[in-house]
């Protein structure tokens, strides 16, 4: 049985309108410009495929990913734009990835820790950003180390002081600007974890609507949209990720 493109508007716009919860914790997805407006690949991202749609476009923003999350799972919001992972999957349907971020651990200059590997030790404290990508999956693979938990993760290195903590760990380039903007701290080398960042609708809206999602980032892949969008916000260090 084929859905027809009135059908599948209505799986997506039950609002009469497209709602795209926007997360503004993670600075390689979005941000607010001068005029205080979201703005970012994610946002482009949304208004291309509310365009597709031929419907009106709602951006429903949020501070931290945990939040967008939430708003997705019920149904506040009919698209967002999540690191794929487990837990979240359980309300969210998720497209392949788009864009490949790296997670990365920062340390104070005098640290003693060289390397990821040495993390995850007694007695070692990592903040996150409560509800992240970050968090989630080292809630899951730190055996040994305590994690601490900053109200979103553009606080993480502010958190990171404030508790004197041993570790911070997020998004490389948000962790770089730190580092570079407060002085005396250094990323550890590599990363700890490489993001697949990809776009999402509520689990309940069919084969069909999750289906066409998909279609759309894989369009937005090959057609080196998801790239330009990238240089045209200058966002450094992140890939676009590989056809499905």
């Amino acid at each position: 049985m084929t859905t027809s493109a009135s059908d599948l508007v209505q799986a997506f716009t039950p609002s009469g309108r497209l709602r795209a919860s926007i997360n503004l914790g993670n600075p390689i997805l979005a941000g607010r410009g001068a005029d205080g407006q979201a703005k970012g690949v994610s946002v482009d991202l949304a208004r291309a495929f509310a365009e597709r749609l031929g419907v009106a476009l709602d951006l429903v923003v949020f501070d931290t990913a945990g939040q967008s999350v939430e708003a997705v799972k019920a149904e506040q919001a009919d698209i967002g734009f999540f690191a794929i992972d487990p837990l979240r999957g359980e309300g969210i349907r998720f497209t392949a990835p788009y864009v490949l971020i790296e997670g990365c651990y920062l340390v104070r200059a005098g640290s003693p820790l060289q390397a990821n590997a040495e993390v995850d030790a007694a007695g070692r404290t990592v903040m996150v950003g409560k509800g992240s990508a970050y968090d989630l999956f080292l809630t899951r693979e730190l055996k040994a180390a305590t994690i601490l938990r900053a109200p979103s993760s553009p606080a993480v290195v502010q958190s990171f002081l404030d508790e004197n903590a041993d570790v911070a760990a997020g998004v490389k380039q948000q962790l770089q600007a730190d580092a570079a903007r407060l002085g005396g701290l250094r990323l550890l080398p590599g990363c700890f974890m490489v993001i697949q960042q990809a776009m999402g609708l509520p689990a309940g809206r069919g084969a069909a609507a999750q289906a066409a999602l998909a279609a759309f980032v894989e369009d937005m892949k090959a057609s080196a949209f998801v790239a330009q969008a990238l240089a045209r916000h200058g966002i450094q260090g992140a890939a676009v990720a590989p056809a499905a």
